[in-house]
């Protein structure tokens, strides 16, 4: 099953939002609050270690039986906020956006199409039970999308390495990010046409909507970390040049745009090309 090992859990960068208890029913506040109470909580590289483990049996299991009950805790500013992982309903998520990313005989190696027909069932019944629900977290594999730069300043971006190894995220109030995100919007409609890159802002904005205004919102590289060199990796600012190609854009600097995104999408194209060379 390493082949189906590296299709689901390859390199994957993050985006998520930490609400605080208060945002949450009961009696789910009452779990997240003794939850959080816990010496220890799992990390981001537990979260993929059971990803990967459920990948092993024959056939695999592409989409956990039972929903998680553990999430990501973070203190901000003396309250406490989780990020629920919802493990299930991104694994369905996530294998409706394989079908769009990988050839068929590729993905029907890897997951079988009697077990991704069977998934697609048991998400379809689920939703008609669960019509409200979304996932806390977002990801991308193999690159960052510049649309999740937008939510962020440079000034917010953490870059550290330690005996775990290198960790690069940007961690910012839910209030500036929707700032950003309505700013960013006017300036590339104001400026160009409707595309892609306005539609995604658009989604991320409805997104960060359906959360409490006191959340935290977090950029974690994850495992992009090991796909960029550390020279490289120490040196981004991703996130000043995107504020810097949109006030060039606000500015009608046409050409310090276009430098600044071709800086941008340079950096990202390389890392996306490890992936076929790994």
């Amino acid at each position: 099953m390493a082949l189906a090992s590296s299709v689901m859990v390859p390199y994957v960068a993050y985006l998520r939002v930490y609400e605080p208890l208060a945002a949450f029913p009961e009696p789910e506040r009452s779990h997240w609050a003794r939850y959080a109470e816990r010496e220890h909580t799992p990390t981001a590289q537990d979260e993929q270690r059971r990803a990967l483990a459920d990948l092993l049996p024959t056939p695999p299991v592409p989409v956990p039986v039972h929903e998680s009950a553990d999430a990501f805790v973070a203190d901000v500013d003396g309250v406490t906020c989780v990020c629920p992982w919802r493990t299930r309903l991104r694994g369905w998520q996530a294998l409706e956006a394989l079908e769009e990313l990988l050839p068929a005989p590729v993905l029907d190696a890897a997951l079988p199409p009697v077990v991704r027909r069977q998934a697609a069932t048991d998400y379809e019944q689920w939703r008609e039970r669960n019509p409200d629900a979304r996932p806390w977290i977002r990801g991308a594999t193999w690159h960052v999308p510049v649309r999740w730069f937008v939510l962020f300043d440079d000034e917010e971006r953490e870059y550290t390495k330690s005996d775990q190894g290198l960790h690069m995220r940007y961690r910012t109030p839910m209030v500036q990010a929707r700032r950003r995100v309505a700013r960013g919007l006017r300036t590339l409609r104001d400026t160009l046409e409707e595309g892609p890159l306005i539609d995604g802002l658009v989604d991320v904005g409805r997104w960060l909507e359906e959360f409490h205004p006191r959340s935290l919102v977090e950029l974690d590289y994850g495992g992009l970390v090991h796909a960029v060199p550390e020279e490289q990796l120490a040196e981004d600012r991703s996130a000043a040049e995107v504020a810097e190609g949109l006030a060039a854009l606000r500015d009608g600097d046409g050409e310090r745009a276009g430098i600044a995104y071709e800086k941008l999408s340079d950096r990202w194209r390389a890392v996306r090309e490890r992936q076929f060379s790994s």
